[in-house]
């Protein structure tokens, strides 16, 4: 059995870092959070997760409103529903990580859409036209909002230009889109915050440029080749090159790190391999290399999504092993980046339709009910964690809070032996090879130097704690589920199991405990 030893001293110094984590989260798209429940969901998030800003498709869709043109062909500008949007949500405490797109109708040059509920992924039939929308919908946040609020926001040219799914255009057209995105921002303030590409995802080394969708061109690769190659980030450099050139302001740099193999990216057919569970962190060590080297050394490093993997039915985006290799990672990729948002916080999400289950493998850290996954724990446990950082491991971190003093710890038993992302799976009865994956981990804290009788809280989440779906199986899997079985549910959700320790007569507490393979524990300095 593995063991993980834990000993610091209450007293020890530390360093400060930055909780990227709870910078941003997505969903899924504008309308969507005219809801309640996505409203009820996000005050959740920000509450017990914290996070700060929130990102999502369709701010510019038809169901938004926001452009057509009169009989005479001039544009009409209606911000009422983002309106509505933004407020909400800065209510709720949360500002919004801009996403412009997708395009209206009207100012759409080709018929391209995505998704059912057809999102416009066409450029601009005039580009000087949308530079003017742009203009002109910043000048109403700003009446709206004011300028120094709106400086702390951001603003993000489209999402995955790279795809064709996103982008019925080449990627000269997507800079191009760039170029008239930028100069609009600053035009109305030199201070607003533009970035992009936005691009999904990272590739091996050798690649085609993006230009063209010739599929004699895309590459492959050996299965057991994958975690042996080179990736890079899809349009980074020629992006970075082109701003360059054009004289740009690239405020931040945003990309899609998914852990998987080509992610659904346009250079080469979608296998759904999960890649090495460091990936992320090769990834954004890479990122951050070639920003560095870039004409925009100080662009901040906004990865706008990311999750296990990109698909929104993928069933162990319920389970257990998310949560571990959410904290895992997270904790791998300190001082690297200054978000690494999770795609995204509810399953009121419908780039897919409805999903037809309760647990249908829905990206988001709370499923429609209100019911919240494992996922949810680990941001709401990172949260937790103070910014003084004590001691680092693959395993965990000791942090101490600055204000109060009190320690926090954070350890996951991401099996030593599982050297994978926790793996796509597409059907619910795929999930038991990797649940069920063995390998407890024997964990041993002593933390000297406390004042005596001080008491630290140990809390778990693990297949006998905060673990709904494994209640949701207990009752029979029901679907849908009552109104009692509901509440139930919810109840079980928040069932973490906690234990209290207390430091003896001469500051000293030792406790030994077992942690279940994808267990997630808190410890807490009350």
């Amino acid at each position: 059995m593995a063991t993980e030893i834990v000993r610091l001293s209450a007293g020890m110094s530390g360093t400060g870092y930055q909780p990227f984590w709870s910078k941003c989260v997505g969903a899924g798209r504008a309308a969507e959070g005219l809801r309640l429940n996505w409203q009820e969901h996000l005050d959740t998030a920000h509450r017990e997760c914290g996070f700060e800003y929130c990102r999502f498709h369709g701010l510019f869709h038809d169901d938004m409103f926001p452009y057509h043109e009169d009989a005479e062909g001039n544009p009409v500008y209606n911000f009422q529903y983002i309106d509505e949007l933004f407020d909400r949500m800065l209510e709720r405490g949360v500002r919004p990580f801009v996403e412009f797109g997708f395009m209206p109708r009207e100012l759409a040059a080709n018929d391209g859409t995505t998704f059912w509920w057809k999102g416009r992924t066409a450029p601009p039939k005039d580009f000087n036209r949308w530079g003017a929308f742009i203009e002109a919908f910043l000048r109403h946040l700003v009446r709206r909002y004011g300028r120094e609020e709106l400086r702390r926001w951001y603003f993000e040219v489209w999402n995955e230009p790279n795809l064709n799914g996103f982008w019925h255009g080449t990627r000269s057209e997507y800079f191009e889109l760039y170029r008239h995105t930028a100069r609009a921002v600053k035009a109305v303030d030199p201070e607003f915050r533009v970035g992009g590409p936005a691009t999904s995802n990272f590739v091996p080394d050798e690649r085609f440029d993006g230009e063209t969708e010739d599929v004699s061109k895309q590459q492959t690769f050996r299965v057991e080749d994958i975690d042996q190659l080179a990736w890079h980030g899809v349009w980074i450099e020629a992006f970075l090159d082109f701003c360059a050139r054009e004289k740009l302001p690239v405020d931040f740099v945003s990309t899609h790190p998914y852990p998987t193999d080509f992610a659904l990216d346009g250079h080469g057919k979608f296998g759904g391999l999960s890649r090495k569970r460091d990936s992320v962190l090769d990834d954004l060590r890479w990122l951050k290399q070639t920003v560095a080297r870039s004409a925009y050394p100080q662009a901040e490093l906004h990865l706008t999504e990311w999750n296990s993997s990109p698909t929104p039915r993928d069933h162990m985006h319920d389970q257990l092993p998310l949560g571990a290799y959410i904290v895992r990672t997270n904790l791998e990729c300190i001082g690297l980046v200054d978000s690494l948002s999770f795609w995204v916080f509810t399953d009121c999400f419908e780039e897919g339709g409805a999903g037809d289950s309760i647990f249908h493998g829905g990206f988001g850290l709370i499923n429609f009910q209100g019911i919240k996954k494992p996922a949810f724990h680990a941001y709401r446990m990172l949260h937790a964690l103070g910014t003084e950082m004590l001691l680092h491991d693959e395993t965990g971190v000791m942090t101490r809070d600055p204000e109060s003093g009190k320690l926090r710890g954070l350890y996951c038993n991401y099996p030593a032996d599982f050297l994978k992302t926790p793996p796509i799976c597409r059907q619910r009865e795929q999930l038991p090879e990797t649940i069920n994956w063995p390998g407890d981990l024997n964990f041993e804290l002593e933390v000297t130097d406390l004042k005596p009788g001080t008491v630290v809280e140990a809390e778990f989440v693990d297949r006998d704690s905060g673990f709904a779906f494994r209640r949701w199986e207990e009752l029979g899997c029901p679907e849908p589920p009552t109104r009692e079985e509901t509440r139930l549910l919810r109840e079980a959700a928040e069932a973490t199991r906690k234990v209290l320790l207390r430091a003896d007569e001469h500051g000293i507490l030792r406790w030994q405990t077992r942690l279940q393979p994808w267990a997630l524990l808190l410890l807490k300095e009350l």
